[in-house]
């Protein structure tokens, strides 16, 4: 690559050396308000949650070398508290509830004061119970120029799946191994015609709902997903009404795609228009050109579009594996026809990790050994919806300890029938080896494992505390797939 192409691909993450200095804390805090609201969904009313930055939007955008000095409020009627996902605070200001820090009352607020050392495209969500899945989430973009570079503009996209009813409800469903949403008992049937009757948020009953067109069933001895929902989101629209992003012809668009679905790991479908994927969780990677990437819960894709010269309206479509529903944003050019966009299609394969093998980072982890590696074996899924981490499900079993300055790899091995997103708290991995490829692989804090594989992670212990490390699928991690890692002393 030449210097222009790495300096593209480095506007995209932050070296892991030579970071600058970082700014004096402001005088007050930024305000994150936590609230209800009422979405409409394929014409009906839903009321959901959201999270407001100080300039009425949603969620919050940062220049880096800002201290992240922020003040959460909480507004609705139940306790709640804010994951910093993407950021590596230091133990007690991470947002999780029993992890050094309790939760906001209704009404109360908490204050975070910390330096931040990322850049890039990250989110903030609840961490408590399954509030994640009402959308209780927002875009975190911490950027480390005020104006592109190499882009015209950019654009946020946040995914989300949608369900009209209560999520503990499902959750209680598959537990007691029955209901339209127990698709790990039932592999392979068609949910289509199922009634799906229950509450939401505010406590409106949908009585009689149909769920999604598709299957949660198996492809290639798999389950693909166990949830069925009622509707796939992209900034708080579907298919039907979708959001149209203005462009000009011959420009360049970034956009900053984050997947905050509780269940669903998606591809990102550029249809006729190509593009350069150009960081993952906020880091940089050389860049990748294609039309198709994929994105499990929890992840983060940046891509670089360019708007044809002709211009044009170029659908992006988000696409859940397992199902024929889909989402998506239009692209379009002044004066360009906006199609109509169907809400089915045909039916989405499984996330694999042929790409992943293929991505490498544009920063580079200091020449250091690993000092020891753990074994982390992915359980359960079978009666009882119970899942765990090393045959136990118990949130705050310990996985395993470590010293402060010690590189660890783990190799986490996923012995069910789902794949699995773990995520690790207070830390950034590099993923070296899947199954038994070892690479030079992304800088990342989520990484997919897929059913019966293998995938190994190198990481720095250089942040003491208790954190978590947990599958970011929201019932999974509900029903026990959680753990912790902590540390014992300086090395």
């Amino acid at each position: 690559m030449n210097r222009r192409d790495l300096l593209l691909a480095g506007l995209a993450g932050t070296s892991l050396v030579g970071l600058p200095r970082f700014a004096l804390a402001e005088a007050e805090p930024k305000l994150l308000t936590v609230s209800k609201r009422v979405l409409e969904v394929k014409g009906k009313a839903a009321t959901v949650y959201g999270i407001t930055g100080p300039d009425g939007k949603p969620g919050l955008s940062m220049m880096f070398g800002e201290h992240f000095r922020v003040r959460v409020k909480n507004d609705i009627d139940t306790d709640t508290i804010v994951h910093w996902h993407g950021l590596t605070p230091p133990f007690g200001q991470d947002g999780v509830a029993m992890y050094g820090e309790p939760a906001i009352p209704p009404g109360g607020t908490k204050d975070y004061d910390f330096a931040n050392t990322r850049v890039g495209t990250h989110w903030m969500h609840s961490h408590m119970g399954l509030q994640e899945q009402q959308l209780l989430a927002a875009p975190l973009i911490i950027n480390e120029v005020k104006q592109p570079v190499f882009d015209d503009q950019e654009h946020v996209v946040m995914l989300h799946d949608f369900t009209f009813r209560n999520p503990k409800e499902i959750l209680a469903e598959l537990q007691a191994d029955g209901g339209a949403h127990a698709g790990h008992m039932m592999q392979g049937m068609d949910h289509s015609q199922m009634n799906h009757s229950g509450s939401d948020v505010g406590g409106g009953t949908m009585q009689g709902m149909t769920g999604m067109t598709g299957m949660a069933g198996m492809m290639g001895g798999a389950m693909l997903n166990d949830i069925v929902f009622d509707a796939y989101l992209a900034n708080d629209h579907t298919l039907d009404d979708p959001e149209v992003v203005s462009v000009e012809k011959n420009s360049t668009l970034r956009l900053r795609i984050i997947n905050g679905a509780a269940a669903s790991n998606m591809w990102i479908d550029l249809g006729a228009i190509e593009g350069e994927l150009i960081a993952v969780d906020g880091n940089a990677i050389y860049p990748m050109k294609g039309s198709l990437f994929p994105i499990a819960m929890a992840q983060r894709a940046d891509i670089r579009l360019k708007v044809p010269a002709e211009g044009g309206a170029f659908p992006v479509l988000f696409r859940p594996e397992g199902v024929t529903a889909r989402t998506g944003i239009v692209i379009a050019t002044k004066g360009a026809a906006i199609p109509k966009l169907a809400g089915e299609g045909d039916m989405t394969p499984a996330l694999d990790l042929s790409q992943e093998l293929l991505y490498r980072p544009v920063a580079k982890l200091p020449q250091e050994p690993v000092n020891r590696t753990e074994m982390l074996a992915l359980t359960g899924g079978e009666k009882g919806y119970v899942w765990g981490l090393n045959g136990e499900a118990n949130p705050m079993q310990p996985l395993f300890t470590m010293r402060q300055g010690e590189r660890i790899a783990v190799m986490m091995h996923n012995m069910t029938g789902m794949a699995h997103p773990m995520h690790l708290h207070g830390h950034y991995f590099k993923v070296v080896a899947l199954g038994g490829n070892v690479i030079d692989g992304a800088l990342r804090d989520v990484v997919l494992v897929p059913p019966m594989e293998s995938v190994t992670i190198v990481f720095d212990a250089d942040n003491p505390g208790s954190w978590p490390f947990h599958c970011h699928h929201a019932y999974h991690m509900n029903s026990g797939m959680m753990g912790s890692v902590g540390y014992t002393s300086a090395a």
